[in-house]
């Protein structure tokens, strides 16, 4: 089977996402026949890089099927070796051609860090080593002057999407040679749908969502009025 660009990569996990939010998902790819078809090996044509969330689970959201994805999940989809070399996986061996950062409003993670940040509340156990690794996405919001809980939230999915490639060498080449796609979408947990924030890589017509301006001061005075 032929791969994918990452751009028909992409536009099957949107479409799929729009079936979702509509109410009329079609379950591909999960009847016997696919679970046949794939015991011999795996092609699948994304990588997420998931929120551990139990509300986040990737097949569901975008209305795809076994073998379609090639999922890792995290709390607050934090990095470390293994995480990296799980994504390296998926695209140097596998051959996806699009890696997917998905966060989502209302993440736990997100909300120990910046009370850790405000507060000084500290987690315990290995919790705290995962509300250290959200912390600088926290400080680099605060930074920006972003104070809203999606503008957070965005900041830390680009932060994910740019520590990827930052980290590691292998898809950050892959990148810059066209051969795979980097984006960073936020889900909403009401709604259901999955928006783009960030996208690194050959995605026509998909810049960088900026980051908002923070309030000016006479702003933040008239809506205090």
């Amino acid at each position: 089977m032929p791969r994918r660009s990452p751009t028909a990569a992409l536009d099957a996990l949107l479409a799929g996402n729009a079936r979702f939010v509509s109410g009329a998902p079609q379950h591909p790819n999960q009847d016997a026949a696919r679970r046949s078809e794939l015991a011999p090996g795996q092609d699948p044509f994304a990588v997420i890089l998931g929120c551990s969330d139990s509300r986040l689970a990737a097949e569901i959201i975008f209305d795809q099927g076994l073998g379609d994805l090639f999922v890792v999940r995290t709390a607050g989809h934090v990095l470390g070796p293994e995480v990296l070399g799980s994504v390296e996986y998926a695209t140097s061996v596998l051959g996806a051609r699009l890696v997917v950062v998905l966060g989502h409003d209302s993440c736990g993670a997100v909300a120990a860090a910046r009370e850790a940040v405000e507060y000084g509340s500290t987690a315990g156990g290995f919790v705290r080593d995962v509300v250290e690794r959200v912390t600088p996405s926290i400080l680099a919001a605060r930074a920006a002057g972003l104070t809203a809980d999606g503008d957070i939230i965005d900041e830390h999915i680009r932060h994910t999407v740019d520590l990827l490639l930052d980290r590691s060498r292998l898809l950050s080449q892959q990148a810059d040679s066209g051969e795979i796609a980097v984006v960073g979408v936020s889900y909403t947990l009401t709604e259901g749908s999955a928006r783009i924030v960030t996208a690194r890589g050959e995605l026509p017509q998909l810049p960088d969502t900026a980051r908002p301006e923070p309030a000016k001061q006479e702003d933040q005075d008239t809506a205090n009025a």
